[in-house]
């Protein structure tokens, strides 16, 4: 490992530990300042975040993820004041009891202690992941990728002079250098990081999963589905479709497929009617392409093929298959969903109870576009990532997500026979 990185890691490390000693109180006034240096810092991030738009097409599906603008530093600075009014979960018993032998048993949560983070073009993250962080008494070393990385040093440079200004050890937050060898070090950070979360595609996630020798928490990746029942709603299930597809396409909870009852294809114009006006390219199986053949912008209308229900698009690209039923929609989540969030439109109380019942995702819809899937919707603050996975957290990841906990064991000289 980099001597250098190697000397990043053990200062986090370090860092750590004494962050035990800072009062709930001074982590909240720390969040405050913070906030409010980002708001008095705009100038100074929006240059910084220049320099990265300018490397990036404006066409590339992620340049709105790495854009930051007036208006998204004034809620990053307000979602750091909602996280530093939550109550910590630090400190909280889970649970406590008295042995029969007398011994007085807490399950008590803790923060993780040192938490990396590797991410792609999204500036954003680098404020979520410390607030979140600094707020449950963890450290984090973060990795950022090379598009973002004028933003995430000026980012982390901010925070430093906030931390030092507060007298507290700016080793808390580290930033690796944007560097394959910063990655491959992080994944190898035994005795330094203690879990790792990627966040950004399946490429990723899955070079993380194969490569990393420290726990890893895996997040992000969405192949996100919708399904119109036969017993949906016309103008409730374009409101959601619409919402879920084109309010941000590069994030991970954009819809990617749209599974329709075979009932219903003649509704599905209308169902995608306002879809046109976004410009989203439909790849259709052929009776939804017949059924919107002479109805949607013929440029726009292509064929469905064997990849297109496993791409998770991050553009203005959508599937469209068409189901014989219920059963049918399950099987296709079934096959192809990667665990992040689906949903059902329908009217039908019992054909929704059963599809949150089956369908085997971290966050299940009825009536609600898959939009909502995010920490501060959740009422988190912000979130750390999403998990795709079972053990452990899921779904949206805040405070109490990025805990472990304890036991605390006290006797008045008990001995075990």
């Amino acid at each position: 490992m980099n001597q250098n990185i190697t000397g990043i890691l053990s200062g986090v490390k370090q860092a750590s530990r004494s962050l035990s000693s800072i009062s709930d109180e001074e982590r909240v006034a720390l969040l405050m300042r913070l906030a409010d240096a980002v708001d008095a810092s705009q100038d100074e991030l929006l240059a910084a975040n220049a320099a990265d738009l300018q490397r990036m097409d404006p066409a590339n599906p992620l340049y709105d993820r790495l854009q930051l603008t007036p208006d998204r530093l004034t809620v990053i600075a307000d979602d750091i004041r909602h996280v530093a009014m939550l109550q910590s979960p630090v400190g909280e018993v889970i649970e406590e009891r008295t042995l029969p032998n007398g011994l007085r048993l807490r399950r008590v949560r803790v923060p993780f202690g040192v938490i990396g983070v590797i991410y792609e073009a999204r500036p954003n993250v680098t404020f979520d992941v410390f607030s979140l962080c600094f707020r449950s008494g963890n450290a984090c070393v973060l990795k950022g990728g090379a598009d973002a990385a004028s933003s995430n040093e000026a980012i982390v440079g901010l925070i430093h002079r906030v931390l030092a200004d507060a007298g507290m050890d700016t080793a808390c937050v580290a930033l690796l250098p944007s560097t394959h060898e910063a990655t491959a070090a992080m994944l190898n950070a035994v005795g330094y990081v203690d879990v790792c979360i990627p966040r950004g595609g399946r490429r990723l996630i899955d070079f993380v999963r194969d490569n990393a020798r420290i726990p890893v928490i895996e997040t992000g990746a969405g192949v996100v589905s919708a399904y119109f029942d036969k017993a949906g709603d016309i103008e409730m299930g374009c409101d959601i479709i619409t919402n879920a597809k084109t309010r941000r396409v590069s994030v991970c909870n954009a819809l990617d497929t749209l599974l329709i009852h075979r009932d219903r294809l003649a509704d599905l114009p209308a169902l995608c009617r306002r879809l046109a006006g976004k410009n989203v390219e439909i790849h259709a199986d052929v009776p939804a392409r017949e059924a919107l053949s002479g109805h949607y912008p013929a440029a726009l209308l292509k064929d469905a093929d064997e990849d297109t229900y496993a791409t998770e698009w991050m553009n203005y690209k959508m599937g469209i298959r068409t189901v014989a039923s219920l059963d049918e929609a399950i099987d296709h989540i079934a096959r192809y969903g990667s665990g992040h969030s689906e949903c059902i439109i329908t009217d039908d109380e019992q054909a929704a109870d059963r599809f949150q019942r089956e369908v085997d995702a971290a966050c299940v819809y009825v009536n609600a576009p898959t939009s909502f899937t995010d920490g501060a919707q959740f009422g988190l603050g912000a979130e750390i990532g999403i998990s795709t996975q079972k053990l452990g957290p899921r779904g949206p990841m805040g405070l109490r997500e990025i805990t472990t906990y304890r036991y605390l064991i006290n006797g008045h000289g008990q001995t075990r026979p």
